[in-house]
């Protein structure tokens, strides 16, 4: 399986928001990228996460206006980070254990290096698996 850093490096640009940008501008950009969750950086620290959960629990749910509300009053603060070192494997259960999707990626001084989602994750481990298939296909066939 390929290393977490491959993995990132293969991804766009990360997008992110500000604590202070309005729901609706995060939730242009999620439309706009077609991704789940935003990275929310204030002076280039991560200082939460905003996903469509927190629009639709948060938002939606309570009825309040996207074009009103800072993305600081729904975004997660406590936002769960993998580093460089950890495996594929390692970020699957974290996300299971933690019942979330998207983990930001840090890096030695705790600066973002990216994000990854759990489709990320699942993509690789099917692509691994795949080439695992192949390799015991083409050893039983000789």
């Amino acid at each position: 399986m390929r290393p977490l850093k491959q993995l990132i490096e293969g991804k766009p640009s990360t997008v992110a928001v500000g604590p202070d940008d309005t729901v609706l501008a995060a939730l242009t950009l999620l439309a706009q990228f077609d991704i789940g969750a935003l990275l929310v950086l204030e002076h280039g620290k991560l200082v939460g996460i905003f996903s469509e959960r927190d629009y639709a629990r948060k938002i939606v749910l309570k009825g309040k206006a996207s074009k009103d509300t800072p993305v600081r009053d729904i975004m997660s603060d406590k936002v769960s980070c993998v580093t460089l070192d950890q495996s594929v494997e390692e970020c699957m259960a974290l996300m299971t254990d933690k019942h979330i999707r998207h983990l930001p990626v840090i890096g030695a001084h705790n600066e973002v290096l990216g994000i990854v989602s759990i489709g990320d994750l699942v993509k690789e481990t099917i692509s691994d698996q795949k080439f695992t298939i192949e390799q015991l296909v083409s050893y039983i066939q000789n």
